[in-house]
């Protein structure tokens, strides 16, 4: 299997070809309900993690926002 590398969250990391953003949240075991996420410092809609496929090069980051009181 053709592996592509992403920097997520500031680390390097090498994904599968064609993985998704909702495969990247698998992946990741991320739980967050209300996580935000940013590909390439833009703001991606959560209708589209399923069909936003990351390419070689792609900066990804997890946002948990804190909703504190």
């Amino acid at each position: 299997m053709k592996k592509i590398e992403i920097i997520f969250n500031g680390i390097k990391e090498k994904v599968p070809e064609n993985t998704s953003i909702s495969d990247l949240i698998r992946l990741s075991d991320e739980k967050e309900s209300d996580l935000i996420v940013e590909l390439n410092n833009k703001f991606v809609f959560s209708q589209t993690y399923t069909s936003t496929i990351l390419s070689d090069g792609d900066k990804i980051e997890f946002i948990n926002p804190d909703f504190g009181g």
